[in-house]
C-alpha cells in the first residue's frame, strides 16, 4: 500500500480531523479537501465544490484519480452519493443510500433496530399531518418525560424532551412554524425517554467485518453542566470511563452484530462509520440514534487517539479487507473543548480576527479548524462553533488541563467556550 489520494468532503472540523490523520499517513500521496476550510489546506490542497452537486463531485474524484472518497457530513450520504460513485467504480468510505437512511430517517432506524433485535426505546411514529391522532397519543398513551423526534435531517434542531403533555402539544406548534423542522418532520417519532448518561461508539465497518475505535462523550448544551440550548457539540473526550470493556462487548454484541449482520442480509452491506448513540444505566445499554458519519466533535479526538494507521483503515474499509488491518490505540486521553462565538447557536457575528494559533504546537497540543476563513494570511471567524483545540495527557485530567492551556493561547474578540469538558468523566470512574 503506498500512494494514495484521498478526496475527503466537507468544510468543517471534523473534515480536518479526518484530512490531518490522513495526512500524517506514509500511505499517503495527496489529501483533497472539497470545499475544505483554512486547516485541511495545511494538510494537503483545498478545491471549492458543491457537495449537493454529485455530478461535480465524480468530475472532481475523477480529475484527481482518488483512490477512495471519504465523506465527511451526513447529507450527501443521505442523498445517495456513494452509490453515484461507486457505480462508476470509485472506492467510498461511507454507507450507501439505503444504510444511510440509519441517519436520514428516525422511522426507518427505529424499525431495523426492532426488526433485528436491538435495544432501543419503545416508539410510535405519526405522520405530522394526522393532529388529531398525535395529541389523542400524547394526552392518552404517553409517558413523561416525552421524546418527540423528527424523522428527517433537522441539523441538530430535530429532538425535543418534553418535560409534560403541556409541553409536548406546545412543541408540536412550534415545529410547524418552523420551515426546517416542518420539512423534516414529515413524520414524528414519538418515544420513551430514557434516563443514563450518553456515550458514542463508533464501528468502523467494511460490509462483513468491523473494528470498534475508542468511546466518547459529547457536550450538547451550550452552557456549563449541560445547561442552555442544544448545539452540535462544545467539546468532547476519549476513552470515555463509563463504557468500559464490558460495556464495549455489550455494544458490540447486541448493537453493531446485529445491525452489520441485517443489514448485509438485505443486500445492503454497510461501509464507513456506524456512529452509536448510546444511553448507559446500570446493566443496560440502549441505542438513542445512529448516525452514517463522524461525530463532530468526537471525531477530533476518536483520530488522534489512533496509535494505527487511519489512511490504511480507510483503505481496508473501502475495499472490504478489515480483516487484514490490526487496530492499535493509544495509551492516555484526548480532550477536545470546542471555541465558538458569541451568540451561538443562536445569532453571531462572522470576521473577527483569530490570533494565537502560531503558538499551538508539539505533538500533544493541536487546533482543528471548524468555522474558519483565511484572508490576507490571516484567519478569522466564519461559523458558530469556530475551533477545536485538543490536548493530550496520560490521565483524563491532564488531557483536560491540556486542552484548557491551549484554549487561553488562542483569542477572537467574543470568544466563547464551556468550562467543564470532560468533568462527567472525572466523576463517572
Amino acid at each position: 500500500m503506498f500512494g494514495y489520494r484521498f478526496l475527503v468532503l466537507g468544510s468543517g472540523g471534523r473534515e480536518h480531523a479526518i484530512a490531518w490523520a490522513l495526512s500524517k499517513s506514509s500511505k499517503t500521496m495527496q489529501v483533497i479537501s472539497a470545499p475544505g476550510n483554512p486547516g485541511t489546506e495545511e494538510c494537503g490542497i483545498n478545491v471549492p465544490v458543491d457537495l449537493s452537486d454529485s455530478k461535480s463531485v465524480i468530475a472532481l474524484a475523477r480529475d484527481f484519480e482518488v483512490d477512495v472518497v471519504v465523506v465527511g457530513p451526513e447529507q450527501p450520504l443521505v442523498d445517495g452519493l456513494a452509490d453515484d460513485l461507486r457505480s462508476l467504480g470509485i472506492a467510498v468510505f461511507g454507507p450507501d443510500k439505503f444504510g444511510a437512511q440509519l441517519e436520514g430517517s428516525k422511522e426507518f432506524a427505529k424499525n431495523l433496530m426492532k426488526e433485528f433485535g436491538v435495544p432501543t426505546a419503545d416508539y410510535a411514529t405519526f405522520d405530522f399531518s394526522d393532529r388529531k391522532g398525535i395529541e389523542t397519543y400524547i394526552k392518552e398513551s404517553a409517558q413523561t418525560p416525552i421524546v418527540i423526534k423528527a424523522d428527517g435531517l433537522a441539523a441538530g434542531k430535530g429532538v425535543f424532551i418534553c418535560a409534560t403533555k403541556e409541553e409536548a402539544l406546545e412543541r408540536l406548534d412550534y415545529i410547524a412554524a418552523d420551515s426546517l423542522l416542518s420539512k423534516a418532520a414529515g413524520k414524528l417519532v414519538i418515544e420513551e425517554f430514557m434516563d443514563g448518561e450518553e456515550v458514542s461508539v463508533f464501528a468502523i465497518c467494511d460490509g462483513n467485518e468491523y473494528v470498534l475505535l475508542s468511546a466518547a462523550q459529547d457536550h450538547k448544551r451550550i452552557g456549563d453542566g449541560d445547561t442552555g440550548l442544544n448545539t452540535g457539540g462544545m467539546g468532547a473526550y476519549t476513552p470515555a470511563p463509563i463504557a468500559d470493556d464490558s460495556v464495549l462487548k455489550k455494544v458490540e454484541e447486541t448493537i453493531v452484530k446485529p445491525m452489520i449482520n441485517g443489514l448485509k442480509a438485505k443486500g445492503h452491506p454497510y461501509v464507513g462509520v456506524l456512529y452509536c448513540g448510546l444511553m448507559i444505566k446500570g446493566e443496560s445499554v440502549r441505542v438513542v440514534e445512529f448516525n452514517c458519519r463522524f461525530g463532530d466533535p468526537e471525531c477530533q479526538v476518536i483520530l488522534p487517539q489512533l496509535e494505527s494507521d487511519f489512511a490504511e483503515l480507510v483503505i481496508h474499509a473501502a475495499h472490504g479487507t478489515l480483516n487484514k488491518y490490526t487496530l492499535r490505540i493509544k495509551n492516555g486521553f484526548h480532550c477536545s473543548v470546542v471555541l465558538a462565538s458569541q451568540g451561538y447557536p443562536e445569532s453571531y457575528e462572522k470576521g473577527k480576527q483569530i490570533s494565537g494559533l502560531e503558538s499551538i504546537t508539539g505533538e500533544n497540543s493541536l487546533v482543528f479548524h471548524s468555522g474558519t476563513k483565511k484572508m490576507n494570511d490571516s484567519i478569522y471567524t466564519n461559523g458558530g462553533r469556530v475551533l477545536n483545540v485538543v490536548g493530550f495527557g496520560r490521565t483524563l485530567e491532564q488531557a483536560i488541563n491540556q486542552a484548557y492551556k491551549l484554549v487561553n493561547k488562542v483569542q477572537f474578540d467574543g470568544a466563547y467556550f464551556r468550562s467543564d469538558i470532560g468533568n462527567k468523566g472525572l466523576k463517572s470512574r
